[in-house]
């Protein structure tokens, strides 16, 4: 069990605050929802009701797909884009896929690469491309399920408010929907150039994600 964990310490400790924020959230969002659903004269609901109400549904999942977004342009990016002097990306002159000698992948695979690494054909090309393939997914399917649960939420607010509620198609092209879209995808834009400039000039010790910490402003990935 301590080898399982000091193993796998960092997607457990992520794992961990996932699961506290969560829980932190649906607490304060059932607050603010029984809070407004009062000064409306409505009742109040149940946590229960509240873990299962678009409201909630609809606040994690834009969350989520904008992280996913974040990741998934991220990974195809850092393929062909550089940045001179940031842990984050490859040394100049260096973008694009790579030759197969370089990525370990047909004969040039070893004893322990993964199997598809070995294949050939379609198996080949879809290991090669699994990590933007899945992301990209997972941001789709998580998309999918905010439009669904903000359209429910938004056509409740309509309801109570004596308008018509509007299609799913109706509400994918809403202000409403692109507001707090947008609002997500400007932040994971921002935190994700920051990184990518900011490792340039500065450092932290012992991390994976900086260069070591007398490594030249100058040194680009490897070069570091």
């Amino acid at each position: 069990m301590r080898t399982f964990l000091r193993e796998n310490a960092l997607t457990l400790f992520f794992g961990g605050l996932l699961l506290l924020a969560l829980v932190g959230q649906s607490v304060a969002g059932l607050a603010q929802h029984n809070g407004q659903q009062v000064a409306d004269g409505q009742e109040a609901i149940s946590y229960a009701q509240y873990l299962l109400s678009s409201d909630f549904a609809t606040d994690v999942a834009e969350n989520w797909q904008s992280e996913f977004l974040q990741f998934f342009l991220y990974v195809l990016a850092t393929v062909w884009f550089v940045q001179k002097g940031s842990s984050e990306s490859k040394k100049p002159g260096h973008g694009g896929r790579g030759t197969d000698e370089e990525q370990r992948v047909g004969v040039h695979a070893g004893p322990r690469s993964p199997a598809w690494a070995r294949a050939g054909g379609w198996r080949l090309r879809v290991c090669s491309s699994s990590l933007g393939l899945t992301m990209g997914t997972i941001f789709l399917l998580c998309w999918l399920a905010q439009s669904v649960a903000g359209r429910a939420s938004y056509n409740a607010e309509q309801l109570s408010a004596y308008e018509d509620p509007v299609s799913w198609a109706g509400y994918v092209t809403s202000a409403d929907f692109w507001s707090r879209t947008l609002q997500n995808w400007q932040s994971e834009f921002l935190a994700v150039a920051a990184m990518a400039a900011l490792s340039i000039f500065l450092r932290q010790r012992g991390s994976p994600e900086s260069k070591p910490v007398g490594a030249p402003h100058d040194a680009t990935g490897d070069d570091a």
